[in-house]
């Protein structure tokens, strides 16, 4: 059975002084699905196992390569979960702070699409 898309969910996540990629990917994700309440699978869609959804994320990451992906998905809190990293998001100056991390100087943006999919 084809499944269809119930919503889809835009957030972005930054990580200001340690470059953490998938720090900013994570924060992203938790931006985006905390904008939605998934009432409607119960209430209009009858669903009693939300964690029969199927639960796409994809991260744009200005190193996508360094996304751990595991991390990214532990964030959604139901479902059948996927992840993919692409490029995208951007990197801006920033200021070291020592105390939080060493030797970075950036700040990293992650956007996400988080999608949810019913049966």
């Amino acid at each position: 059975m084809k499944s269809k898309r119930f919503i889809v969910e835009i957030g972005t996540g930054a990580d200001l002084h340690g470059e953490d990629v998938t720090k900013a990917a994570c924060r992203a994700v938790k931006d985006a699905i905390s904008r939605s309440c998934l009432c409607g699978l119960v209430e209009i869609c009858g669903m009693d196992d939300l964690q029969a959804v199927q639960v796409d994320i994809i991260v744009a990451s200005p190193r996508p390569g360094e996304v751990d992906l595991e991390q990214v998905k532990a964030i959604a809190p139901i479902g059948q979960k996927t992840a993919r990293s692409v490029a995208g998001g951007m990197v801006v100056e920033g200021l070291c702070v020592p105390d939080f991390a060493p030797n970075c100087d950036q700040i990293v943006v992650v956007n996400a699409a988080v999608t949810v999919s019913i049966p």
